[in-house]
């Protein structure tokens, strides 16, 4: 996702638009191995417990990498995208993991699961397109268990991980078209970037009590955990 620049009549727009849709999944395609296998990594390596969603999933990429790496765990995946959700869905059954994968259409502002259903929620570089960040880190919050885990990376930094290449080369004719209308589009409406006061800000008012944020290549890193106290506050 791409957020839009202040000064946009377009601000903040939450979806990929339908005609770009091609042109970002197979950009995601060629950053498998360079991004999302090692966010897949990390997330693993703090995971405890066996189910994970991830929120602004895209073509799908980083819970298809979750799946071949961890058997025993179980991801659903939501964007409000359609076209990329049938991509994702294409993605997980092309890579045989479609009995651990769940994909759907879906706001991460209103989130259709119980509270503390989730060990982990995963969000890679949405956070900064949203319309009310503060309103989907409450979603995380609530739909997390005790002691689960939210990780944040904003704007995820795929892009400097892309085959650039690789990817143009297989663009077809309209998508070419598509591509210079793109980057017009981008350029107009540049991605913003978070600061760590403001991320902190927007964490805090959530309800997060517990979390830690880093900075890696440009990209805000944030781990949020669900303690027993904040989930003793939120009941009250």
């Amino acid at each position: 996702m791409k957020s839009l620049g202040i000064t946009s009549p377009f601000h903040r727009m939450e979806r990929i638009p339908a005609p770009f849709a091609s042109l970002y999944e197979k950009a995601a395609r060629t950053a498998r191995e360079t991004y999302y296998a090692p966010v897949a990594e990390e997330a693993l390596t703090i995971l405890e417990g066996e189910r994970i969603l991830d929120l602004g999933t895209g073509p799908g990429y980083l819970p298809i990498e979750i799946a071949r790496r961890a058997p025993g765990v179980r991801v659903e995946g939501i964007d409000l995208s359609r076209r990329l959700i049938e991509a994702a869905r294409r993605n997980a059954s092309a890579a045989g993991v479609t009995d651990r994968i769940h994909f759907e259409q879906g706001d991460a502002s209103r989130l259709r699961w119980a509270d503390e259903s989730f060990d982990m929620v995963i969000s890679t570089g949405m956070v900064h397109a949203l319309k009310k960040p503060v309103r989907v880190l409450e979603e995380c919050l609530r739909v997390l268990k005790t002691g689960g885990t939210a990780l944040v990376y904003d704007p995820a930094q795929v892009s400097s991980r892309i085959d650039d290449r690789g990817w143009k080369a297989s663009l077809t004719p309209a998508e070419r078209i598509l591509f210079g209308l793109f980057r017009i589009f981008s350029k107009l409406n540049p991605p913003r970037q978070y600061t760590r006061q403001e991320m902190a800000g927007m964490i805090e008012e959530a309800g997060f009590r517990s979390y830690e944020i880093r900075m890696k290549d440009n990209e805000i890193r944030v781990r949020m955990t669900k303690t027993e106290l904040t989930a003793f506050w939120r009941t009250r």
